[in-house]
């Protein structure tokens, strides 16, 4: 049987471990030519690709069910779940997701983006199996990464107190998160995988029974048999896995994560047992390709590549491109922290992504990365700046969700100086729904005590963030995923803009643009395609959600009497709506219509397919403008 064939995984079934290599070689390759065309994850779904066969043919999929940690390694399990025909539409617009979505297959019974997610759903499954009188498996897959995450940690804590529900958590340990773990959970991971006993035993057995005179020669072919099941047994004993023991679970492990006899003989002993099992399986990320192999935090994710040298591609540009306001972000905080030790950088497990890794090389006694945790992070960071420290935590806007409860409770009611970077704020792009930036303007402009801005290009970031930095409260930035405008940056002495205050880049007097962050520049382009319809339009840049400046923003609106918002997030409880209700509150009676991203979720596409789509390209947006307020395109400009 052939990859191509396989429409189900039940499919799997009786396959000998000849026949399944052969399909894990052919799932790695289809994996690469892959994500070497369309970009995507790469490292993590070649690490669990035995895994996944082995699991899937122990288990019968038309009852059975599987819950992956985060989803981005799940590739081979889309691959074998009736997706290999489309797979080379992966995260392409209107193509197979990058990560788990329930509406996409029947397979994918738990859809995820975020970490920590896997064992919280498959014991809520589990439950509901038991309330219902069913009988199929649960079965969790989870990351050593995701295991720090506290999510994960109260998962296993109600699962060990429910001796009778029948749940299987494999741990997928390969040392890794996108970059390399961090903390005392996953350096005892590291001390189990190195674990001896199981190895020292059987091989001991083998060679007491090889020295039996008369017998050992003649039960050689029964040996690894008999090696193999003891060592199951041997693994269920081990010890050194006594704290998931302690917490109720039976533990069993470690297993080669590229052995498929000893991963299928373990996972059929495993759906055996009784209550909650954790199978503990040692994984390498990047598995059979050199490239990704040798550089684990590089090929987690990759664009499009050159798969014979693992290259990226060449540009077809011959254009420089600007930094990346991930880049400007780095590189301005490690000049300021450097002149002040108060300043720290925290970040989630997401050093590389934020750029911080920059600052952990300049700065190590500085920064702090306490892995998947971005509650903690926010915590932590308001502990210290309770001791007069600068905290600024760097964490992606889908990320920072999580900590909303701490952003409230821990930072804004004690008004604790706690700098928030947000970054890949707005569309992000192909990794869907769980990934967009859409919400943090909402989520964090309703919370008393916090500053929102955000800089329309990456000299103003370098102005936001010494401002963050010297204000004696709560502050957040958000900025965008990719390349800044082009504006030449400061090098030293670098202002902090005055809280509250936007600025007017152009003025005019048919109607005024009021601009937040990255949709600053595609209004100035709006602003021209509107004068060649003979509309003269004021653009102000905001700079500031929260505070807004109601004493710019007020007068131009009655004055000028017809307003636009435009903001890279969702408009419900956006920045639009705040100057909505700035005017409400004033009495100011002016026409508003709002541009940003309607109540929809933001499927997977490029950032250029997502603005298209949802109507804020720049000539988009001049023509929804002339039609919202029904201008007369020959208005000649009063001069």
């Amino acid at each position: 049987m052939r990859l191509s064939d396989v429409t189900h995984p039940n499919q799997l079934h009786g396959l000998t471990i000849s026949q399944l290599e052969s399909i894990a070689k052919e799932i790695r390759q289809k994996h690469l030519e892959t994500i070497a065309a369309t970009g995507g994850h790469l490292g993590p779904g070649l690490g669990v690709v035995e895994l996944t066969l082995a699991l899937y043919q122990t288990l019968d999929l038309d009852r059975d069910k599987v819950v992956w940690d985060v989803g981005h390694q799940a590739y081979p399990h889309k691959l074998i779940t009736g997706r290999y025909k489309n797979f080379h539409t992966l995260r392409q617009k209107d193509g197979i997701a990058g990560y788990l979505n329930r509406r996409e297959s029947e397979f994918d019974h738990f859809g995820a983006g975020h970490a920590s997610t896997s064992i919280s759903a498959a014991l809520g499954m589990a439950i509901a199996r038991d309330l219902q009188g069913e009988n199929y498996k649960t079965v969790a897959i989870i990351g050593d990464g995701s295991l720090t995450g506290g999510m994960a940690l109260e998962a296993i804590n109600h699962a060990g107190h429910l001796p009778k529900t029948n749940l299987l958590v494999v741990l997928n340990d390969n040392e890794m998160s996108i970059s390399a773990n961090v903390g005392a959970i996953p350096k005892y991971l590291n001390k189990m995988r190195l674990s001896p006993p199981m190895k020292f035993i059987t091989n001991n057995l083998e060679g007491q029974i090889r020295n039996i005179p008369f017998v050992g020669e003649q039960i050689s072919p029964e040996i690894e048999r008999i090696k193999d099941n003891l060592k199951i047994v041997t693994m269920v004993q081990n010890k050194v896995g006594a704290v998931f023991e302690e917490l109720g679970f039976t533990y069993i492990g470690p297993v080669d994560g590229h052995n498929l006899k000893e991963l299928i003989d373990t996972f059929k002993m495993a759906h055996t047992l009784t209550g909650p099992v954790m199978v503990h399986v040692s994984t390498t990320k990047g598995k059979g390709y050199s490239y990704a192999e040798a550089d684990r935090v590089g090929y987690h994710a990759q664009n499009s590549f050159d798969l014979a040298t693992g290259k990226a591609k060449p540009s077809t540009s011959s254009k420089p491109k600007p930094p990346s306001y991930s880049k400007v972000f780095a590189d301005t905080l490690i000049k300021l922290a450097e002149h002040d030790k108060r300043i720290v950088a925290i970040t989630a497990a997401m050093s590389t992504g934020t750029g911080l890794d920059k600052f952990q090389a300049a700065l190590p006694n500085q920064f702090i990365d306490v892995g998947i945790a971005e509650q903690h992070a926010l915590t932590v960071a308001a502990g210290m700046a309770c001791e007069g420290m600068r905290p600024v935590a760097a964490i992606y806007s889908t990320f920072l969700q999580r900590g909303f409860d701490q952003i409230i409770h821990d930072i804004c009611i004690q008004d604790l100086p706690v700098f928030l970077c947000l970054d890949r704020a707005g569309i992000v792009g192909a990794d869907g729904p769980t990934h967009q930036g859409m919400y943090d303007i909402a989520y964090l402009r309703c919370i008393p005590n916090m500053v929102l801005m955000a800089p329309k290009d990456e000299a103003e970031m370098q102005n936001m963030i010494v401002t963050g930095l010297t204000h004696n409260g709560p502050s957040a930035m958000r900025y965008p995923r990719g390349n800044g405008v082009g504006a030449p940056l400061q090098d030293e002495d670098i202002e902090p803009l005055p809280i509250g205050k936007a600025e007017v880049l152009r003025e005019g007097k048919d109607v005024l643009l009021l601009a937040y962050g990255s949709m600053v520049y595609p209004s100035l382009q709006v602003a021209e395609l509107l004068n060649e319809h003979g509309i003269s339009a004021t653009v102000v840049n905001a700079r500031f959600a929260k505070p807004l400046d109601t004493e710019l923003i007020l007068p131009l609106a009655q004055k000028i009497g017809k307003v636009v918002t435009l903001e890279e997030g969702c408009l419900m409880g956006g920045f639009g709506s705040a100057v909505l209700e700035a005017l409400n509150d004033a009495n100011v009676l002016a026409p508003v219509y709002r541009i940003g991203v309607p109540d929809i979720l933001v499927e997977h596409a490029s950032p250029e397919q997502s603005f298209n789509s949802l109507g804020l390209s720049s000539g988009q947006i001049c023509d929804r403008i002339l039609n919202q307020f029904a201008f007369n395109k020959q208005t000649v400009i009063s001069q």
